[in-house]
């Protein structure tokens, strides 16, 4: 793919990248809200139904057809409805910003996928990185506060999820509207997560601060990064792109400690440190394509699906 080398667009682009990493970093502050008022099954019906609404209405019909796939639909309950879930549940048993940077392990994750399937050694930089990146994790876990095992698990397996969607999505995304794709997914999770809403969870209160939160999450958590991390990834190489996501990590758990008033300390600085730089490192060090084979963002417009909507 042969990227934008204007200063003045690649400037957009970077621009755009930070407003989206800074805004998917709302999404775990504003589902904490949310779910003071309804249990994480009916926020991911919320959040998702409503989202789909959206995309399906500006996606053509003949698209949103050929995203009818069992895969495809599948790969929405997993990415979609169960990371939402997951992280849902691990929110209330842990602080907001534990799980905000716990979930900041995803850009590891994906970079390390590869690798395991591909049998490739990662190179020395990379496996410092990672092993930052952990050490990082079981520094802020450890580091006590209003949060648990249980509920630091939850985060993990749902950052787990979301990377192992991330990797997989490209294949089904091949040929196929990322908008169209999006909207199935994110209608087919909203669905996946109705009955267990209906059966074995309560009615969700109506009250105004639940209500702008979800609208929020549709908003800020989903559209509006949609958008922006599309645009932006695709004017520069994905390894930059990536790093952006870092920011998720990092505004949700500043917005933790602000906001919801989560204890912090040295060691819980020091893991949050730790776990940045580790990121930051594997995505700067990650293999990059080989010549003459196209990078990741640019087959079949992958960098329209976000990894955004299952991250946080």
């Amino acid at each position: 793919m042969a990227y934008i080398t204007s200063i003045a667009e690649r400037s957009r682009a970077l621009i755009a990248l930070t407003l989206a990493g800074s805004t998917w970093g709302l999404t775990l502050p504003l589902s904490a809200v949310a779910l003071q008022s309804m249990a994480p099954a009916w926020l991911a019906c919320l959040r998702f139904g409503l989202a789909a609404l959206v995309l399906g209405a500006v996606a053509p019909r003949s698209n949103l057809r050929a995203a009818l796939r069992a895969p495809i639909l599948g790969w929405g309950v997993l990415g979609y409805a169960g990371v939402i879930m997951l992280q849902g549940e691990g929110i209330e048993h842990t602080s907001v910003s534990h799980a905000a940077v716990l979930g900041g392990i995803v850009p590891a994750l994906v970079v390390l996928i590869p690798m395991v399937r591909g049998a490739r050694r990662p190179s020395r930089a990379v496996a410092l990185g990672l092993l930052g990146a952990v050490g990082g994790v079981a520094l802020v876990a450890g580091g006590g506060g209003h949060s648990s095992l249980d509920g630091d698990g939850l985060v993990l397996l749902a950052g787990v999820f979301s990377a192992v969607y991330i990797v997989a999505q490209p294949r089904w995304l091949a040929g196929r509207s990322p908008v169209a794709v999006t909207a199935v997914q994110m209608a087919v999770a909203a669905i996946a997560a109705m009955p267990l809403a209906l059966l074995s969870e309560s009615t969700p209160r109506v009250h105004a601060p639940a209500v702008l939160a979800v609208l929020g999450l549709v908003v800020v958590g989903s559209l509006l990064p949609f958008t922006l991390y599309a645009w932006g990834q695709t004017r520069v190489p994905n390894e930059v792109a990536g790093a952006f996501l870092n920011l998720e990590a990092l505004v949700g758990g500043m917005l933790g400690i602000v906001a919801f008033h989560d204890p912090w300390g040295v060691k819980q600085a020091l893991g949050m440190v730790l776990m940045l730089g580790g990121i930051l490192l594997v995505v700067a060090k990650a293999p990059r394509p080989p010549a003459g084979q196209s990078s990741p963002s640019s087959r079949s417009d992958q960098s329209s699906s976000p990894p955004l909507a299952v991250s946080g």
